[in-house]
């Protein structure tokens, strides 16, 4: 049950009703994270805003769902787990791939590099070593995309941590981030 309000369309402000609109018409519904953040639209303005941002960087989606996924798993984050591996899904990644981002785990060697540099980024709370930018340069990243990779760890440590908060009811199919937790 969760612990902050799920702001609904009945009770919603005009602002926040607005964006409900805007999210509806994009994806087809409200996710009860965005219905959260709606207890104050300006915090759901900056969410989505953020994101879209973060959507003209140079990672494109399925890197973005990735880090995702491997910070709902270093911060055991079911609700982001399950949103994700959905939207994963819906990209077309296979369900063993999204397992693996899940773990911070990815075939791909340069997916791998930005999600063992995300996962350390979490695990270190940013504090990260010498060494951790070393490997990640040393993999290909540069320092374009060891900044993107940042401010997506960023957003979903906002989002997990908001979710941990709220207990958010997760109104997607229930994928538990707990077993590939750091």
């Amino acid at each position: 049950m969760a612990r902050i309000t799920q702001i609904s369309d009945a009770i919603a402000t005009p602002e926040a009703a607005a964006l409900f609109t805007a999210i509806k018409g994009k994806i087809g519904m409200v996710p009860n994270l965005y219905r959260v953040a709606a207890n104050q639209p300006a915090v759901l303005t900056g969410l989505l805003g953020l994101g879209e941002a973060l959507g003209r960087g140079g990672f494109d989606a399925r890197t973005r769902e990735a880090i995702a996924l491997a910070v709902a798993g270093a911060n055991a984050c079911d609700y982001c787990a399950s949103a994700h591996s959905a939207i994963s899904v819906g990209l077309k990644v296979a369900p063993e791939a999204v397992t693996a981002h899940l773990s911070g785990r990815a075939d791909d060697p340069r997916t791998a590099a930005i999600l063992k540099f995300a996962v350390a980024v979490v695990v270190a709370k940013g504090m990260v070593l010498d060494a951790d930018l070393d490997a990640a340069r040393a993999s290909g990243l540069t320092e374009a995309d060891i900044v993107e990779t940042v401010a997506n760890v960023v957003a979903n440590i906002f989002t997990n941590y908001l979710n941990h908060v709220a207990a958010t009811d997760i109104d997607f199919p229930v994928v538990s981030a707990r077993k590939a937790a750091v």
